[in-house]
């Protein structure tokens, strides 16, 4: 895209860079770092960033989408859905005829839309139960961009995510390097070429006794899955009472590459 002038992402914690820490006391995450890259590259670049933790689908649609319109960007990033699939009883056929909605409405009004699949859960308990949904609703944004000719960024297919090293502790949101990987298969799909590669072999991880392993997998869904689910159940949502970190389109300093 020799023209990406200006980036405008919408989305969830994902986006909004959990838990990619940044220097000024937010998160910084794929996004950030993405607009980094192509600043890098793109004289006048200017980069916004709408996403908020916690944010469901319908709610992107409400909040971000028509704030994205009125900026009128080149292209915007567009990863919504995933708390939606994770939500017992959810239909991803009703999710994914919501996300068209408004891939329609940011195509309409001119811009690019990159798409971003959802995870591979295979290798994370508890939430490979999720993988036939997500499986689905994968399909369906494959087919959502072949209808509004969008780029996509396949997370499905990254194994190296597969590492646990890309992922924070609570394994619901990508760690600094798990970020820094997304960010350079984005840059990829839009044409760039990054000096580093985003499927780079992990380096060798000590390997842990089974039971260690289970030990930690049931401490980890008490204290990070089972409250997400509940805060769901209830209506409650991570980010409630929270902005966007970025909310308008400015120039982008490259200090997340």
């Amino acid at each position: 895209m020799q023209d990406l002038d200006s980036l405008v992402a919408v989305g969830d914690s994902f986006t909004e860079g959990l838990d990619d820490p940044a220097p000024n006391g937010t998160y910084a995450g794929w996004a950030d770092r993405l607009a980094a890259m192509i600043s890098a590259h793109r004289r006048g670049f200017r980069y916004a960033n709408l996403a908020i933790r916690g944010k469901m689908l319908q709610e992107i649609v409400d909040e971000q989408i028509p704030l994205a319109v009125a900026l009128k960007p080149k292209l915007v990033t567009f990863c919504g859905g995933g708390n939606d699939i994770m939500v017992p009883g959810s239909d991803p056929d009703a999710v994914a005829e919501v996300y068209e909605i408004a891939v329609a409405d940011l195509r309409a009004a001119g811009a690019e839309v990159l798409i971003f699949t959802g995870f591979d859960t295979k290798h994370t308990p508890l939430l490979r139960s999720l993988r036939g949904k997500i499986a689905i609703y994968n399909s369906h944004l494959w087919s959502v961009a072949d209808r509004y000719h969008c780029r996509v960024v396949d997370l499905w297919s990254m194994t190296v995510l597969h590492d646990r090293r890309a992922w924070s502790e609570d394994r619901l949101h990508l760690s600094p390097e798990g970020h820094r990987r997304v960010a350079l298969r984005a840059a990829e799909v839009l044409g760039l070429t990054p000096e580093d590669k985003w499927n780079a072999a992990w380096p060798p991880l000590a390997g842990e006794a089974w039971m260690t392993q289970r030990r930690q997998d049931l401490k980890w869904a008490r204290e990070h899955v089972v409250p997400w689910i509940g805060r769901q159940l209830r209506g409650g949502s991570m980010g409630d009472g929270l902005a966007p970190k970025r909310p308008e389109l400015t120039p982008v300093h490259a200090d997340h590459r």
